[in-house]
């Protein structure tokens, strides 16, 4: 025989404010522990430097990226790179365009 708490409106508020509680509580303590690794950057570098250089005719983001990358590195890297810095989508450029170029 199992003896019961009565079901009164008051009980059943209480333990919802608990469930609430918990919950919050529960949202608080993960937001204190992912909170500051969503602002964490390995980025230690200081600002780049930006160089202006109009597209000419018949230039490709990659023949671009090729005058300007240093030996030993890859191309594909400072592709990247420009692409970043202009926030562009893809790799199409048009004659008399302006970019930047990250310098060094």
């Amino acid at each position: 025989m199992a003896i019961y708490a009565p079901k009164t409106r008051a009980a059943a508020l209480k333990r919802a404010r608990l469930r609430r509680t918990v919950v919050l509580s529960a949202l608080i303590v993960g937001a204190a522990i992912v909170g500051p690794q969503a602002f964490a950057t390995d980025d230690s570098a200081g600002p780049v430097q930006l160089d202006t250089y109009t597209v000419g005719y018949g230039d490709t983001l990659w023949s671009i990226a090729a005058d300007l990358t240093p030996e030993g590195r890859d191309v594909r890297d400072t592709m990247a790179d420009i692409q970043k810095v202009n926030a562009m989508a893809g790799t199409q450029l048009e004659a008399g365009e302006q970019i930047l170029l990250p310098q060094g």
